[in-house]
């Protein structure tokens, strides 16, 4: 027996579960960059341009997550 097929691999995850984790990656990078907005440090502020990009990717990655949801 190979160790490949054997016991020693690890089930892929589930298109869902990237997904969510996706949702989950983008939300935690928007929620830092709007954090960063309002931060008394210069070099730490984020700019309405990075605070945009990511609320799209969230949004984008959320709209992904709905699509895998779908019964279909």
């Amino acid at each position: 027996m190979s160790l490949r097929n054997g016991l020693s691999s690890t089930p892929s995850p589930m298109p869902q579960e990237v997904v969510i984790q996706e949702v989950l990656t983008c939300f935690d990078v928007y929620a830092r960059v709007r954090g960063a907005r309002d931060s008394v440090l210069a070099a730490s502020r984020a700019d309405p341009r990075e605070e945009e990009r990511a609320f799209s990717e969230l949004r984008q990655a959320i709209t992904r997550l709905r699509a895998t949801s779908r019964p279909g």
